[in-house]
């Protein structure tokens, strides 16, 4: 199996990292901030957040032309500090939590898949990583 590139986006959150892991990994969190554009939403989200547990979230088009399910399984899940997983097609993603005082850096390493150029996987995942900072920001 060829090895696939790794994509690293990364943000700041202006929120404590308690807060920041429960707007990740909490469903009625997860439905607000994980879009990429205005014109998709997450109508639907499940989330088992254990090793071996599943999640899933349902990504569509807000005109219904397009929609897919994002989902796959957890590898690793340490509260508060880091979340690995495989998704359905194989691909390895590992998400940390770094505590900066009251600021929580937020980086995603992800492997690219091969049906899309790399700038515009890249684009996209930073465009939903930039939304769930946004929808933090805003919940104060």
């Amino acid at each position: 199996m060829e090895t696939s590139k790794k994509i690293i986006v990364e943000t700041t959150v202006q929120a404590p990292v308690e807060k920041v892991w429960e707007y990740w990994t909490e469903p009625t969190h997860i439905t607000k901030w994980n879009t990429a554009s205005e014109e998709w939403h997450t109508p639907y989200a499940e989330n088992d957040l254990q090793v071996g547990g599943k999640f899933l979230s349902r990504m569509e088009a807000k005109d219904g032309s397009f929609g897919f399910d994002f989902g796959g399984v957890y590898d690793d899940v340490r509260l508060n500090e880091g979340i690995a997983y495989t998704l359905e097609d194989g691909r390895k993603v590992t998400i940390s939590f770094i505590r900066q005082g009251d600021e929580t850096k937020v980086i995603e390493t992800f492997d690219a898949e091969n049906s899309n150029p790399i700038e515009m996987q890249e684009a996209g995942w930073q465009a939903i990583l930039d939304n769930f900072k946004k929808y933090i920001n805003n919940s104060k």
